[in-house]
């Protein structure tokens, strides 16, 4: 079993990492030939929200080589805070303090393999550098690892899922962020509603309060549905005006919206009743660098 690369773009991949620990302290990490996968299900978290995500390699790595048994996947399970401390300590810029000499350093080349000390599996950052003086600097970070046997892996699945009934373009997720933490303080519960002409609700509703906050004009993307036939392309149009919904945990929604730090573009897919999917892009939609799938479960309200 062997691991080796160069990481490319270490903000994406801080970014995502960043994205991911704010729903689970722990995460699987799955490397293939072509995509890294980075997994969240819902074991190890409250509130049952899950993330399926999957890179392109030449988005993050170069000079990648992988090697395996397992048709060259390697599957690892981790602490999300020790990856993103090694990836904390790369900088692409100059000026970052090496805390061991007092030095700063340009950083040259990041590598990322995977090693084995004292009997413990980890992935090794190994950062090289050059100083203000010239003077070459490599620095080591280990992060502890499980490898994940074949059989675990292959119990891994993403949640079944109905047909959406909308999908519709997300505004800003760090403005929407603001307005869902001002509603957390007023309800647990959170209505994500809507429609073909273009309205996105959010909605709390409870005893003492009722708020309503509209988005108009936002674009409902023509998704083809699994299965479409020409018999389907030949229903009637939807109901413009139909608000379809679903009523989602604030606090998962708002552990969601923490993927504001590496999205551009988000839709997401309400599926009425059932859950709430929402598509983190890595990159414009056209050429993604990958994609970050969120599942959001509906809570139930029985009033």
């Amino acid at each position: 079993m062997r691991f080796r690369a160069g990481i490319e773009n270490v903000t994406t991949f801080f970014r995502i990492m960043q994205s991911v620990e704010k729903l689970q302290k722990k995460c699987i990490i799955k490397f293939t030939e072509e995509n890294m996968h980075v997994i969240c299900n819902s074991d190890a978290n409250e509130g049952g929200i899950q993330v399926w995500s999957q890179i392109k390699i030449d988005s993050i790595f170069n000079n990648y080589r992988i090697q395996s048994n397992s048709n060259n996947e390697i599957t690892v399970n981790l602490t999300c805070e020790a990856i993103m401390g090694a990836l904390r300590s790369v900088s692409t810029s100059s000026g970052v303090s090496n805390s061991a000499s007092g030095s700063s350093y340009e950083t040259d080349e990041v590598i990322v393999k995977l090693a084995k000390k004292n009997d413990q599996a980890v992935l090794n950052f190994e950062i090289t550098g050059t100083t203000a003086g010239g003077r070459k600097v490599k620095i080591g970070h280990d992060v502890r690892i499980e490898v994940m046997k074949p059989v675990d892996v292959a119990r891994l699945s993403e949640p079944m899922c109905p047909e959406p009934d909308i999908h519709v373009l997300l505004p800003s997720l760090q403005k929407m962020r603001t307005i869902v933490e001002r509603l957390r303080t007023q309800s647990d519960l959170l209505a994500v509603r809507a429609s073909h002409n273009g309205c996105l609700r959010l909605s709390i509703n409870t005893e003492s309060v009722k708020v309503d906050t509209d988005w108009k004009d936002c674009t409902i993307p023509q998704m083809m549905k699994e299965g479409a036939s020409q018999d389907s392309a030949d229903e009637p149009p939807p109901d413009p005006e139909q608000l379809f919904s679903v009523l989602v945990s604030v606090k998962s929604f708002l552990k969601f919206l923490s993927s504001h730090v590496v999205s551009t573009t988000t839709i997401a897919c309400v599926c009425q009743n059932h859950c709430l999917i929402l598509y983190v892009y890595i990159g414009d939609v056209a050429d993604a660098g990958g994609v970050l799938t969120f599942y959001i479960p509906a809570i139930i309200d029985d009033e």
